[in-house]
């Protein structure tokens, strides 16, 4: 697939196999709750609203976030270099309102699985015929140790920022490197997969390491990554690494954190305790650490699905990809970066998925099956330096689950890649970064929040 091919593909977000708007078989009403206004969220809310007018169904949607505003984590790494701000990534829910949708701010305190209704923290109660949880992440810190002498474990978690969800802690990771000394270590760890954005950690290496070559060239950036190697665009990353940025990143893969230690007097001289590769205890100092932790499904996920709705780990919901529906509780969906699959987690495919979940449930909504094959498409650029990008496509199929060791049905059926050379791998860049992929990358951008918040 070469680049035209690529971007032909994207087609605005869109979920392959959809069939367009459906038949009339009458006014019944379909009340849909949403938690969670997010690329998944937002995306499942507005197509609810567009494709439920044709549908013969009298559609309710509600949308439920914490926050007024969404603030895109794609993209936000250019943040952290000053290449762009948190206000240009922001996104309010004006049109999707204008479409209909229901918007609420608030925080769900607890969901009512057997009367179907949702709760917030402030005793506002909204009933639902079918929930979409679509939270995102949170974060896991149970198997690190972060302390500072002089702080709370709040504040030192603050002090060591993931930045992983765009925000005050996107800022204080800028604030941190802006106040970096010329020499000093920076280090980044890496979660091992599942994670949030496969190639962001990986990007986010790229972008501080510009930064830093142009700012503090005297400084290296560290990368501690849990993975036994780079999981996501393996050769343009290998590439940028080895070469691009050869003389500014040192890349440590097989790693395991264990913790960080300093004293608030001295903040900038941080102490990172790790298992390297070979299972040796490591100590390494440095003034800015960026510790992406562990990832699990957003907490509403977890507190209403349960361990029996919940994967093996405790940490992903478990769906049926045909519709998103829970496997264990009818009646509610989830979609996004909160659920167990081969799939990514990432805003393109979230929106996909949301799309093929509003689908499904127009469908269930009017007595018919979920659409039988969906296929789904997993794109994203991403920036290498500045002015140069990469992209990185996999294409996704509703098909049986077969046991690699025997070749024989296991009886179910999950999103499986159906791309790639060799079938599972995910294709990237064959040229590498270029600066036509950068003019693409906000083409694919700025088309790809307009189909969500337009």
């Amino acid at each position: 697939m070469d680049r035209r091919q690529f971007i032909a593909s994207l087609a605005a977000g869109s979920a392959i196999g959809l069939t367009g708007p459906l038949p009339a078989f009458g006014a019944a009403i379909v009340n849909v709750v949403v938690v969670g206004g997010g690329m998944a969220g937002t995306t499942a809310a507005k197509y609810l609203k567009l494709w439920g007018a044709s549908s013969g169904l009298d559609v309710r949607v509600t949308l439920i976030d914490a926050n007024a505003a969404y603030v895109s984590c794609i993209m936000s790494n250019k943040v952290l270099t000053g290449e762009t701000t948190l206000s240009a990534l922001t996104y309010r829910y004006t049109k999707l309102a204008g479409r209909g949708v229901t918007v609420v701010q608030g925080q769900v305190a607890s969901v009512d699985k057997t009367n179907r209704v949702v709760t917030l923290a402030d005793g506002r109660t909204y009933p639902y015929t079918r929930l979409i949880l679509a939270p995102g992440i949170d974060f896991d810190y149970s198997a690190l140790a972060i302390s500072a002498r002089g702080l709370t474990l709040d504040q030192a978690l603050a002090a060591v920022p993931h930045a992983w969800k765009a925000g005050p802690q996107t800022t204080e990771l800028r604030r941190q490197l802006l106040a970096l000394t010329n020499g000093n270590r920076v280090v980044m760890t890496i979660p091992a997969a599942p994670y949030r954005c496969p190639p962001g950690p990986y990007e986010r290496a790229c972008a501080i390491a510009g930064w830093l070559k142009a700012n503090r060239p005297k400084s290296k950036l560290i990368v501690l990554d849990a993975n036994a190697k780079i999981i996501a665009e393996p050769v343009n990353f290998g590439r940028a690494f080895s070469e691009t940025y050869r003389t500014v990143i040192e890349y440590y893969p097989g790693v395991t954190v264990k913790g960080v230690t300093w004293d608030s007097a001295t903040p900038k001289l941080k102490t990172v305790s790790l298992l390297d590769a070979g299972g040796a205890s490591v100590t390494m100092p440095a003034e800015v650490v960026n510790l992406i932790p562990p990832q699990k499904a957003g907490r509403v996920v977890i507190d209403t699905l349960g361990p029996t709705g919940l994967s093996a780990n405790g940490r992903w919901a478990l769906v049926d990809e045909i519709s998103y529906e829970s496997k264990m509780f009818p009646g509610i969906h989830v979609i996004g970066d909160a659920i167990n699959s081969k799939q990514p987690k990432a805003g393109h495919i979230g929106n996909q998925e949301a799309k093929i979940c509003a689908d499904a449930i127009l469908r269930l909504g009017s007595g018919r099956a979920p659409y039988a094959a969906p296929v789904t498409n997993s794109a994203c650029f991403t920036p290498i330096t500045p002015t140069t990008a990469t992209w990185l496509t996999a294409v996704y199929r509703y098909q049986t689950d077969i046991d690699p060791a025997t070749g024989q049905s296991l009886g179910t059926k999950s999103m499986q890649m159906v791309s790639g050379s060799p079938v599972g791998v995910a294709s990237e860049t064959p040229t590498g970064a270029s600066g036509d992929n950068a003019d693409a990358m906000k083409k694919w951008f700025a088309a790809l929040m307009v189909d969500t918040f337009g």
